[in-house]
């Protein structure tokens, strides 16, 4: 079968595309047929081992993990003797986390590992491009926060993978959103629910004296410090990414402050939490009550295209690898 292969940190070159023996199931494992799978922010973060103390995970000097890949939809090909949750010829959807292995044409996953049965009105695409996005977003919209219909809610990186989800959530649990995006991806985001458009190439955010309940900064881009002027007196500003200047206010600043920044390594979570968010998200699109957004579309001879294309930090939605 084919798989991605990687044999040290650096660009979107170290992918490589390999033949390898397909894996046989254990007794506890399904095998499953990958249709799809993702390229995320964190996998190219994981693949240039940036931020560095990410590495204590994901090996110190090269990948502990050859094979990359997080997020992933298929069929379940075959099951072990002692299987009882799936069945050969269903679909799901799985997330791997740091054991990553989801670049490949097929992967074995014990069952009780983060699978769940994917919905019969949305893609394999759609399916596996919502698990980064979706679950990033419902951790940090539900643990970090409290959403109330009469919140605002400022969105930054509105047309990202986490940004787009975020959006549709904020405004299932009644919010007011305004979203930061480029001029470009406005009408995107309004079909998605936002109700007010800030244009970051214009500084819309500097310019406007609007406070919020909430921004949550999903690309890490903005700084806590001019965004807190836009924060009522007890706002929070959420961020998926730690950097020195977060960790330093977060230990020494907000104990004394009303407004607070809160970081949050979702994917580091317990189990039964993730699974709590996978579980919600999917039922989610089975309800059609979030969409998946697909910017582009790549096979798996292309991974190095589709990592160049993430790094750009340009897309509008999900980037997604499909298999042949």
């Amino acid at each position: 079968m084919k798989s991605i292969i990687v044999n040290a940190y650096g660009g979107p070159e170290v992918l490589e595309v390999k033949n390898i023996e397909k894996p046989t199931p254990k007794s506890n494992e399904v095998l499953i047929k990958i249709e799809a799978s993702a390229v995320t922010r964190a996998s190219t973060m994981m693949r240039t081992g940036t931020p560095y103390f990410g590495r204590l995970f994901t090996g110190i000097s090269k990948p502990k993990v050859k094979t990359p890949g997080t997020d992933l939809a298929g069929i379940i090909e075959a099951i072990g003797s002692d299987v009882t949750q799936f069945q050969v010829g269903e679909k799901v959807i799985a997330a791997t986390d740091l054991k990553c292995g989801a670049y490949a044409e097929y992967i074995c996953m014990a069952e009780s590992e983060m699978i769940v049965h994917q919905p019969e009105n949305v893609s394999p695409e759609e399916a596996t491009g919502i698990v980064d996005g979706g679950s990033t977003a419902i951790a940090f919209l539900t643990e970090q926060v409290t959403i109330n219909p009469v919140d605002k809610v400022l969105i930054n990186g509105a047309s990202g993978s986490i940004g787009t989800a975020a959006i549709q959530l904020a405004k299932e649990f009644g919010a007011e959103v305004t979203a930061v995006c480029s001029g470009k991806n406005a009408s995107l985001v309004k079909e998605l629910g936002a109700d007010r458009v800030f244009d970051y190439t214009k500084n819309d955010l500097e310019k406007s004296s609007l406070q919020f309940d909430v921004i949550f900064d999903t690309v890490g881009k903005l700084s806590f410090r001019k965004a807190k002027r836009n924060l009522n007196d007890k706002g929070v500003f959420l961020t998926p990414v730690m950097e020195f200047p977060t960790l330093m206010h977060m230990l020494f600043v907000n104990p004394f402050s009303k407004k607070k920044l809160k970081f949050a390594a979702t994917g580091l979570r317990k189990q039964d939490q993730r699974m709590r968010d996978l579980i919600k998200i999917t039922d989610m699109l089975a309800d059609n009550k979030l969409k998946t957004v697909i910017d582009k579309v790549y096979s798996l001879d292309q991974i190095q295209d589709a990592h160049k294309y993430v790094d750009a930090g340009h897309k509008a939605g999900n980037v997604i690898v499909k298999m042949a």
